[in-house]
Order: structure tokens, then C-alpha cells, then sequence
């Protein structure tokens, strides 16, 4: 595999795997484990109302008492006593890149955030760590009505109602267990609320980077789009190789009012010493519309299966998503729909793609309630398949209530053809880039739903997983 790493000498690794020691005092860590007493500790950092330190609480007593998930891939080496909940540096958030610590803003910067920002972004949140330490959105969107802060300033500044009326309502600590972790030990996030007939013509974008080796990065997203109004949100996420366990529980709610479209794009590169155990999940009113755009990299083992109600009559859904596991990971990934109002879609594409005995596992869940009149969904699979030694795994579920539901599924699992590899190779690629323009080609349906910059991220991420780099 060193030629193949020869033949693409433009990938920059270290632009994501690089990291900064957190030892000094400017760093405060909370002590391994999850304990009542560290819950209070953290409730007291950010000076929770009652209500939010009492619903810790019972939800760490629920994490106590629930089972571990049953359905996915082993997390047999995620050792929970050995897991930081709470890590941050001790400036406060700020407005101005200029005045973020140094060490900080050079991570952002390496990562490409403040470009982005200037060129394409109308607002940008960063979090290091358990805390958001930049948060900026454009003058003109502010005036236009738009919120996009962290739940901790919204509850703070005049959005305590709206924050208590929405916050794990659409994913209940019930849910599973580390839904219920979630809740007791979350920490920054973002909060966005688009007006009623509000366009954000630009998108926002939170980034999230887990720094700190053996912590936990559990942030909470809430974002709600009123009635006639447009939003493209993009997600970010990336964390620096360890050698010992790291965990990613965050949760993300998203609220489409009527005739409303949110578009949410994600581009996850994780370390492969990450246990991605995250929820999303979205609630659609009548003629909304919701875009899951999902881009996959990195992690040792995910389970991530956003979720989408389509509640209101003629409400819609799409998800495009993709998903490359390599070497020692197990990507156990998918999407869910339910269908209650009348005259309801939702159509599902999945891409996977596994390589050097990676397993790939797609799971779809799709359920038509008997009032969903006219409901239709259609959903795709494809699995790519480079080696021998991997694995690709497609396992769907429906459950069809109603009678005059349209309903279709489809699924494809191949490998790359020697004729096709040959042929480029005769074009003068070399083999390992034929396959890698192969595979990007395989993987344009998610790209070109992406922004220009975002594109060429994702294309940058399935080359140095080609490269046989084992981030």
C-alpha cells in the first residue's frame, strides 16, 4: 500500500490528525466516569435554572438503570470509567477569531473554518472540547430575526420557554441509554430559530472538534424553522488519533414548521479510536421539508440513523447519505421515517463502502401509519465493496399500515470491475487512482448536494481513505 500513498502526494493527513496538550491550567477536565456528583459539577459550570439541573438528574438515574443497545455492532472497548464527560478551556466564548486563545483558533484555522466563514457562511459556531468558543452570525441574517447561539446563552438571554418547551422532546432520554447519558452530562451544542417566512439564502455552520484524549464530546443541537422559512444548517466534525477510547453522544432535534425546508448536512471525519453513538431526529409539519444530506468518515464504531415524522399532510423527506468504513471499523449506519399526515414521501438513498475488512451495515426503518393516506417511499441502497475481506451488510424494515401506501425498495451490493479499472488505468491512471475516481464518482450523488467547498471536503475525505491512511 505505499505506492498507493506515492501516487496521491496532494493529501494533506495532518490537516485533521494533529492535536494540543490540554495539560496546562488554562484546562479544566472533569474526573473520569459519570457520577451524581459530577453531574451537579457540570450543572454548576454553566449555571443551569432548576428545571435543567433537576432533568440531569433523572436522567443519569435513567442511564443507571437502562440496558446497552441490543441492535448494532459491539462497544465492548468503550470503557465508560475511563471517559471524561466535561473538558474545556477556561476563556469564555467569543465574537472576534482575534480574541479565541491561540492554540484554539490555529485548530480552526488548520481545519479551514474562518475561510469558509468569509467566503460562504452566513453564521459559524465553533466548539473545542464540551464548549463553544466562537460563535458569529452575519449582521444582515441578525436583523432579518435569526437566533443561532449555544443553548446555554439562549436559555440565558430570553429563550429559557423555548429552549425547556423543545429540548428532548423529539429524542426522550428513554430512547436508549446513551440518549439518556446525553442528558445528563450534555454541553454545548447550537440553537438556531429561523422566523416565519425568513430565507437564509447562505448556510450556517457549526464544527465540532473533540481535542481531549478519553473524553466525551456531547453536544445539543436545536434547530426550528418556522413557518415558510428556508435554512441550510451544516455540521461539521472531526478529533485528532489517540490510542485510548473516545465517545461522541450528541443529539441533535430539528422542528419544520408549515411549508418550511431545512436542509442538514453533515460531514463527520472522526478518528478511528471514536465511538460515534449519536442521535438525530426531525419533526415535519404540513408542506415542510426536510434534506438529510450525510457524509461518514472516520470512527471505530457508529450507530447513527437520523430519523424524520413526517406529522403534517403532503410534509416530505429525503436522505442522501454515504458512509466509508476501512480497516478495524465498523460503520453501523442508516436512516428511519415515519409517515402519519396524508399524502406524505419520503425517498431514502444510501451509498456504502467498505475496503481492508471494513463492514459497512445500512439499516432502514420505514412505517406507515394507517391515517397515512397516499404515503409513498422509496428507498435505495448501493454497497461498494474493494476487497475480498470486507464486508457490506443491508437490513430493512417496514412496517405498512395503510392500504394505499406506494412503497419500494431496492438494494445493490457489488465490487469495483476489473474492466473499469482497466480501462482508466489504459487512459493513463494509475490503479490506485482509477479506483479512487471510481469510487468518487460512486459517491457524486452526496457531493453535488453539498456547497462547492464542502464537495471538494468530502472528495478530500474518500482520498485519504484510498490512500490506505488510517486516520
Amino acid at each position: 500500500m505505499a505506492d498507493g500513498r506515492i501516487m496521491i502526494p496532494e493529501i494533506d493527513h495532518s490537516r485533521y490528525d494533529f492535536r494540543y496538550d490540554e495539560s496546562s491550567p488554562d484546562y479544566y477536565r472533569e474526573e473520569d466516569g459519570f457520577t451524581e456528583e459530577i453531574v451537579h459539577r457540570i450543572s454548576d459550570e454553566k449555571g443551569d435554572p432548576d428545571w435543567m439541573r433537576l432533568f440531569r438528574l433523572k436522567c443519569l438515574d435513567l442511564y443507571n438503570k437502562m440496558d446497552m443497545p441490543c441492535w448494532g455492532p459491539p462497544i465492548d472497548e468503550l470503557d465508560m470509567n475511563r471517559i471524561a464527560s466535561y473538558v474545556r478551556h477556561k476563556s469564555e466564548m467569543k465574537s472576534n477569531w482575534e480574541d479565541v486563545p491561540a492554540d484554539i483558533k490555529e485548530t480552526f484555522e488548520r481545519l479551514g473554518i474562518p475561510q469558509a466563514e468569509r467566503l460562504s457562511l452566513a453564521g459559524v459556531g465553533a466548539q473545542y472540547d464540551s464548549e463553544i468558543v466562537y460563535h458569529h452570525l452575519r449582521e444582515e441574517v441578525a436583523k432579518a430575526g435569526v437566533v443561532y447561539t449555544d443553548i446555554e446563552t439562549a436559555i440565558r438571554t430570553g429563550y429559557e420557554d423555548v429552549v425547556r418547551e423543545h429540548f428532548m422532546k423529539l429524542v426522550p432520554p428513554t430512547d436508549h441509554k446513551y440518549a439518556a447519558l446525553h442528558g445528563a452530562v450534555w454541553s454545548g451544542g447550537s440553537f438556531v430559530y429561523v422566523p416565519k417566512g425568513v430565507r437564509v439564502d447562505i448556510p450556517l455552520q457549526s464544527y465540532f472538534r473533540l481535542n481531549a484524549a478519553g473524553a466525551g464530546q456531547f453536544e445539543h443541537t436545536i434547530i426550528i424553522v418556522d413557518e415558510g422559512a428556508d435554512l441550510h444548517f451544516i455540521e461539521g466534525c472531526s478529533a485528532p488519533k489517540y490510542y485510548v477510547a473516545n465517545l461522541h453522544a450528541g443529539c441533535v432535534e430539528l422542528y419544520v414548521g408549515k411549508n418550511a425546508r431545512l436542509r442538514y448536512s453533515t460531514i463527520e471525519n472522526w478518528s478511528r479510536n471514536m465511538f460515534n453513538l449519536n442521535t438525530k431526529r426531525a419533526l415535519v409539519e404540513d408542506g415542510g421539508k426536510i434534506e438529510w444530506i450525510s457524509g461518514s468518515f472516520g470512527s471505530r464504531v457508529s450507530y447513527l440513523y437520523p430519523m424524520t415524522i413526517l406529522q403534517g399532510n403532503d410534509s416530505r423527506m429525503t436522505y442522501n447519505g454515504i458512509t466509508f468504513s476501512g480497516e478495524g471499523q465498523n460503520l453501523d449506519t442508516g436512516c428511519k421515517v415515519v409517515h402519519l399526515g396524508k399524502h406524505t414521501s419520503s425517498v431514502i438513498t444510501s451509498k456504502s463502502i467498505s475496503k481492508s475488512g471494513g463492514i459497512g451495515t445500512f439499516r432502514s426503518a420505514v412505517i406507515i401509519e394507517k391515517q397515512a393516506k397516499n404515503a409513498k417511499c422509496s428507498v435505495s441502497c448501493d454497497s461498494l465493496m474493494l476487497d475480498s475481506i470486507s464486508r457490506a451488510d443491508t437490513i430493512p424494515a417496514m412496517d405498512i399500515k395503510a392500504s394505499d401506501a406506494d412503497v419500494g425498495h431496492e438494494a445493490k451490493i457489488g465490487r469495483i470491475s476489473d474492466e473499469s479499472v482497466f480501462y482508466l488505468m489504459s487512459r493513463g491512471l494509475s490503479e490506485e487512482d482509477a479506483k479512487t475516481l471510481i469510487v468518487s464518482g460512486f459517491a457524486d450523488s452526496v457531493s453535488r448536494d453539498l456547497p462547492l467547498e464542502y464537495a471538494v471536503e468530502m472528495n478530500n475525505l474518500i482520498k485519504i481513505e484510498m490512500s490506505g491512511h488510517k486516520a
